[in-house]
């Protein structure tokens, strides 16, 4: 069995590397603080947790499986079973991947297992293996402070997902492709894979900040109530995404079928002009030998003039119709939005009026 294990002592020292025996012997003391965390959790890793800890068979069966599970909290009275989910840096993905931890929050112990190395874990792990500061309290402030480092790691991608975003948009406005439609949908998908994670994870840290459990400490309350309203803000910024991504779609299939139309007036303009040249030429070019065309010296330089004369008159109808903008005045816009002032609460000119 593969696993990492600290305890901290009564009396303040912390210890690391620490055998299968030692893990039991420390948690059958009831004293101190342990700390065992696992990856990639197998069935013997199942069976030494559910003969030490005495965890119920269907949480090792949540962490021994491979599968995503939706995030929750369940009391088994002595102890907590919290599955929560975050950013998966362990694999390079163009759309955001979400990897699961399970934690378990007994009196004097906390067991953590999860499938993919997490940066979060890595973090409280720097913290404990320099000054122990995670550990020195108590167990709901080192489940704190893991969970708090989980979310912490999330908001990079979302301020990522803004930044694509918005690269996204000048994009769509600018000039618009394939490549532009697959980075719209694979951005639209990582805030939907985001969104299906975060919003029962909220939900969970709402019920343990409000002190449902009594593993929970009412001083540690306040703190799982601070990263509640760090996961309430991620929330906000993913649905601004979300709604970022459905507007630069609509605006995307707007520009194509513009373009479109575009096209099809240059080439219904290019066809209404060469309609009636065609009907001209079609008429002097024919070849009967009563023509009294065919007979008269200027005709040549004349048929050549009308034709002249006939696509002045359609570009001319066409100019006036508003079809073609070639020499037409453009609308300059303002350099800056500027409001009335006397119009906004709160300005000097609205001061005391309703």
């Amino acid at each position: 069995m593969a696993f990492t294990a600290y305890y901290l002592a009564p009396d303040g020292e912390l210890q690391r590397e620490l055998t299968e025996d030692q893990v039991k012997s420390y948690y059958d003391s009831g004293e101190g603080l342990l700390w065992v965390d696992t990856q990639d959790t197998t069935n013997e890793d199942g069976q030494f947790l559910e003969s030490v800890f005495k965890f119920h068979q269907l949480a090792i069966e949540d962490c021994i499986s491979v599968n995503m599970h939706p995030s929750k909290v369940d009391d088994f009275g002595d102890y907590l079973f919290m599955i929560l989910h975050g950013v998966n840096y362990a694999v390079e993905s163009e759309v955001v991947e979400t990897a699961e931890i399970a934690i378990f929050l007994g009196k004097n112990y906390v067991v953590s297992s999860h499938s993919y190395p997490m940066l979060s874990v890595e973090y409280v792990k720097q913290l404990v293996e320099r000054d122990g500061r995670p550990m020195r309290r108590s167990t709901d402030f080192l489940v704190y402070s893991i969970i708090d480092a989980l979310v912490d790691n999330v908001m990079p991608t979302i301020d990522k997902m803004t930044e694509v975003g918005e690269d996204i948009e000048e994009e769509v406005i600018r000039q618009p492709q394939q490549a532009t439609l697959e980075a719209i949908l694979k951005l639209k998908r990582s805030a939907v894979s985001l969104h299906r994670v975060m919003a029962p994870q909220r939900e969970v840290l709402n019920r343990i900040s409000r002190g449902d459990f009594k593993l929970i400490g009412e001083d540690a309350k306040i703190f799982y109530r601070d990263v509640y309203d760090h996961i309430v803000r991620i929330e906000d910024l993913n649905q601004t995404t979300r709604d970022m991504t459905d507007n630069a779609l609509a605006t995307y299939m707007s520009s194509i079928s513009n373009k479109q139309n575009e096209v099809m007036k240059i080439l219904s303009i290019v066809a209404a002009i060469f309609l009636p040249l065609g009907l001209i030429t079609g008429v002097f070019g024919m070849n009967f030998t009563n023509m009294p065309e065919l007979n008269i010296s200027w005709g040549y330089y004349a048929v050549i003039g009308f034709i002249g004369f006939a696509i002045f008159i359609i570009l001319g109808l066409f100019w006036v119709k508003g079809w073609v903008n070639w020499g037409r005045k453009r609308v300059s816009m303002p350099k800056a939005f500027i409001v009335d002032r006397n119009k906004l609460l709160g300005s000097v000119g609205r001061l005391g009026r309703r």
